[in-house]
């Protein structure tokens, strides 16, 4: 019913577009008005079957898409759209959509192109390629489509993948006639995953199987709102039928209705037609025969902008419907109309005997409305062409009826004998035709057969994968218990490892302030011995007072050094005034020697640095004793604080001494092999303070000029908190 359906839309379009230029009167056609369809298809080799992902899948001027890593795509697409299908190992494709049945695309890969997925053997389909092939055999061979839809199933690994060959099994068999089958694969679909088209087709399948209530109930349940304009037709269209068998006309032609009125307002023109004609037969079995002529009116009308064939088959309704209220002149008008297209539709196209559009069934009916209107010499002539063609078409049951016909005309026109031979040819066709039905009720029995069997292995495939799906979870809910133990185990590990982390972290701590105290126990006695070789030398020049004077600075130097020893860090200004003692006790030594001068930039905020104490005087000392202290001329110690960013600052100790390299020159052998204990105490402190704070403290040494007098210069840089 949906391909012709659609089918008949392709030709409405067609002919609509010629009566352009034919009728003025008529609306103009406009392809842009045409309902959309969502299309499913699928892109793969030829020859492997194997699926081609990334296609570029666009309709011309509309909707763009790609095809999934199962080659699969849909996208919504109006008839006569054309689909442009490309990729860059085969030639461009392009598909006229005709109807919204699932498309397969199969392609030829370029010569240079090898296939990449390995997986995909040559005669091996993908699930995508077996539900295309069940679309394909699903009219000629039901046993195939079967078969095709057990293997989807095997190959599906996923509910929605379950869904979809189950909905492609019910269509296949709505087709062929076996609606309870139908029914049970529509339900299993929608246990898989609901959709509105397993929805739809189950109602209809429990329309035709004659579930009506069944029917009506799954039709109601459906949400509206959640269909497409051409499902919501054929919603109202479903509930028609449903009411019209169980002759509830009233309903019925209120569901009709609203169908119709969407049909028009979205101008879905084969289904105006279908529902004009639905209400008109709805009006003529409630007894409302004016109202029904005038809806067929409107079918016959719109049925001759569709194809031929379908204006022919409305034809055919109302033609049953003129006979029905016995106006036989306008019956017999339309059946020879009928008769003379379908000789012209017959040229390009095989008419089934089951089709009712046949010339052995138009002929005989031509004859018995003439027989009805008892003019015998007519009735005759079409009789006894309906039973020769129906003879040539091995058409039993025309033939039959045919035969019987010409008998009772015969009789009623008074020639007995004739009357009498044609009932004998009656009998003989009878016992023929019983003998056919016999036959083919037994072929009808095996095909059922055939078909439940593959339908049992189906559900026992679905009971296997039930069982699977059973032990799999259950073995997933083992596994998910071990994975919540290795979990646990895992967190009290992290925890262990946690608290281990935090006692090795607070040991480490402990570690680097007692190798401070230690540093800082180290560097105090050797600052001390300096400064008391210093007095030493001024009282063995006799310089009491100036031996007094420093012995006094020194005190109050030494006393700020004993309270800073226990801590890591002082406040900045406060080592500054340690430096600016120290470096004042230093130049009483030596003031013949140097000069010196503290210098802090305005833009330095002091007060919110923090520095490890005595870590600049050990760079002052050496600066005096090792470069100052051996120059010629008088030379000048420069302590300069200066901002760096917003978060640090750089403090340069610079002397223009006689440098790094000479004074090393200038040590005796016995000096040579001693260490400087007070540098190398600083790079110790530096480094524990650095791992303690995060790199706080910077210490740069390098020439502080290109002279004879290199000097150095050391550049401290240190962070705020």
């Amino acid at each position: 019913m949906k391909q012709i359906i659609s089918y008949s839309l392709f030709m409405l379009l067609f002919f609509s577009f010629g009566n352009l230029t034919a009728q003025n009167n008529r609306s103009e056609y406009k392809k842009e008005e045409a309902p959309f369809f969502t299309i499913r298809g699928s892109v793969r080799h030829s020859d492997s079957y194997q699926p081609i992902s990334k296609v570029n899948i666009e309709v011309n001027g509309g909707a763009y898409t790609m095809t999934d890593a199962n080659g699969a795509f849909t996208i919504k697409a109006r008839k006569g759209d054309e689909l442009v299908i490309r990729h860059k190992d085969f030639e461009t494709v392009y598909h006229i959509i005709e109807n919204d049945d699932r498309i397969t695309v199969e392609v030829d890969p370029a010569d240079d192109v090898q296939l990449k997925d390995t997986k995909f053997k040559r005669g091996v389909k993908s699930f995508n390629a077996l539900i295309d092939s069940v679309s394909k055999y699903r009219k000629l061979d039901v046993e195939k489509s079967i078969a095709f839809v057990g293997d989807a199933l095997r190959q599906s690994t996923s509910q929605q993948q379950n869904a979809e060959a189950y909905l492609v099994l019910a269509e296949v068999y709505m087709h062929w006639k076996q609606f309870d089958l139908a029914v049970t694969n529509y339900r299993v679909s929608l246990q898989n995953k609901e959709t509105n088209e397993a929805k739809l087709g189950l109602a209809k399948a429990y329309e035709r199987n004659k579930n009506y209530q069944e029917s009506l109930e799954t039709y109601n349940a459906i949400d509206k709102t959640q269909l497409g304009n051409y499902q919501l037709v054929m919603l109202y269209e479903g509930l028609g039928d449903a009411y019209y068998n169980i002759k509830n006309y009233k309903a019925s032609i209120a569901a009709y209705e609203k169908g119709l009125n969407v049909a028009n307002k979205h101008i879905i023109k084969p289904k105006i037609v279908d529902l004009n004609s639905k209400i008109a037969q709805a009006y003529n079995a409630s007894g409302k025969i004016d109202k029904a002529q005038g809806f067929f009116n409107n079918s016959l009308d719109l049925a001759e902008k569709e194809t031929k064939k379908r204006a022919l088959e409305e034809k055919v309704t109302v033609a049953d419907f003129q006979n029905t209220n016995r106006n036989y002149s306008e019956e017999i008008e339309l059946r020879k109309e009928i008769v003379e297209d379908v000789e012209e539709v017959e040229r390009d196209s095989i008419i089934e005997n089951e089709s009712a559009l046949t010339l052995q069934k138009q002929n005989y009916k031509i004859g018995n409305a003439y027989f009805l209107q008892k003019d015998y010499a007519n009735a005759i002539p079409y009789l006894e062409k309906s039973r020769d063609e129906a003879d040539a078409k091995g058409d039993l049951v025309v033939k039959k009826d045919a035969t019987k016909k010409l008998s009772d005309v015969h009789f009623d026109a008074g020639d007995y004998e004739k009357a009498k031979e044609e009932f004998e040819a009656y009998k003989y066709v009878v016992d023929e035709l019983y003998i056919k039905r016999e036959q083919e009720l037994s072929q009808a029995d095996r095909f059922r057969r055939n078909i439940i069997e593959q339908q049992n292995r189906i559900t026992s495939l679905e009971s296997d994968r039930a069982l699977t799906t059973s032990l799999t979870e259950e073995r997933n809910k083992n596994q998910q218990l071990v994975i919540y133990m290795l979990i646990t185990g895992l967190i009290l590990l992290l925890i262990t490892a946690f608290f281990m982390f935090k006692y090795i972290k607070q040991q480490r701590l402990a570690n680097n302030l007692l190798a401070l105290k230690s540093l800082r126990s180290q560097m105090n006695p050797h600052f001390i011995f300096n400064a008391l070789n210093s007095v030493n030398s001024f009282i063995a020049s006799n310089d009491e007072r100036t031996a007094n004077k420093y012995l006094s600075d020194f005190s109050h130097l030494m006393r700020a050094v004993l309270e800073n020893s226990e801590e890591d860090f002082i406040p900045l200004q406060k080592e500054i005034e340690l430096l600016d003692l120290y470096t004042k006790l230093e130049h009483f030594r030596f003031q013949d020697k140097f000069d010196y001068s503290i210098t802090v930039d305005e833009d330095v905020m002091v007060s919110e640095y923090q520095i490890p104490p005595m870590l600049l005087q050990p760079y002052i000392e050496n600066a005096v004793w090792h470069g100052l202290r051996y120059k010629t001329e008088k030379g000048h110690l420069f302590i300069t604080i200066s901002k760096k960013s917003d978060t640090e600052i750089t403090i340069t100790v610079a002397d223009d001494g006689i440098g790094r390299q000479r004074s090393k020159d200038l040590k005796t052998a016995n000096q040579q092999k001693q260490k400087s204990k007070g540098m190398g105490n600083i790079k110790k402190r530096v480094a524990i303070l650095n791992d303690m704070y995060k790199d706080k403290v910077d210490v740069y040494i390098d020439d502080y000029q290109e002279a004879e007098d290199t000097g150095t210069k050391v550049v401290v840089t240190l962070k705020k908190d």
